[in-house]
């Protein structure tokens, strides 16, 4: 990939997330089943969170990282997630989160990351989380320095293999005793469902919008 056709990726991207978003419309491609049974909606005990999705160019692709959780005694143990997490009080807005964050679980030097744009706010019921997708790009491929108690794998994802519909599936995921049938993306040997998928989701139709 040459830096002006990531250049022109970017600049695409910021324009288009500058524009209204597709938001549930695209979220719901990837929601699970027991989600659209239900009512779902932040409440007064909420917290809010973020979470950093950040693009860079390596051999003639775009790539963006994926992270795996470690096990824990959690509701969001061994998943496919972006970095990020809560916002704490140091923090003067949901972006800074998202950057401090990713800086904290894998080690990149957010001081060089450009921040693009935002995606939809999601609710992620089981932890009682709004999360803000922030999106980003460095202009070189980062070092990765996994914080092993947040992380236990980089995964670094083509945006090539992101956009493959091939690789969407459905089964069923048990959920702390619970059976849930959701649909995924099958990247590498991993699973990625849930809030990550349906953020996903909504990023590529972005990107679709954006790069045509």
């Amino acid at each position: 990939m040459t830096d002006t056709s990531f250049h022109t990726f970017t600049n695409a991207l910021r324009n288009r997330l500058s524009e209204p978003l597709p938001g549930p419309e695209a979220h719901l491609k990837m929601a699970s089943r027991s989600r659209l049974r239900m009512s779902m909606l932040p409440n007064e005990r909420t917290r809010r969170s973020a979470v950093l999705i950040v693009f860079y160019p390596y051999q003639d692709s775009i790539f963006l990282p994926l992270i795996l959780r470690p096990q824990y005694d959690g509701v969001h143990a061994g998943q496919m997630a972006f970095p990020g997490g809560r916002m704490e009080r140091t923090d003067e807005n949901l972006v800074r989160t998202a950057l401090r964050e990713a800086q904290e679980e894998i080690g990149i030097r957010v001081s060089d990351v450009k921040v693009l744009g935002k995606l939809t706010e999601i609710y992620i019921p089981p932890s009682n989380f709004h999360v803000l997708p922030v999106v980003g790009f460095l202009p070189y491929k980062p070092d990765f320095y996994p914080d092993p108690r947040e992380v236990d794998r980089v995964v670094e994802v083509p945006l090539d293999e992101l956009m493959d519909e091939t690789i969407i599936g459905e089964s069923s995921v048990e959920v702390r005793g619970a059976v849930i049938d959701a649909p995924f993306y099958r990247i590498q040997e991993f699973k990625v469902w849930g809030a990550t998928a349906m953020m996903i989701s909504e990023l590529l139709t972005v990107i679709g919008s954006a790069t045509r």
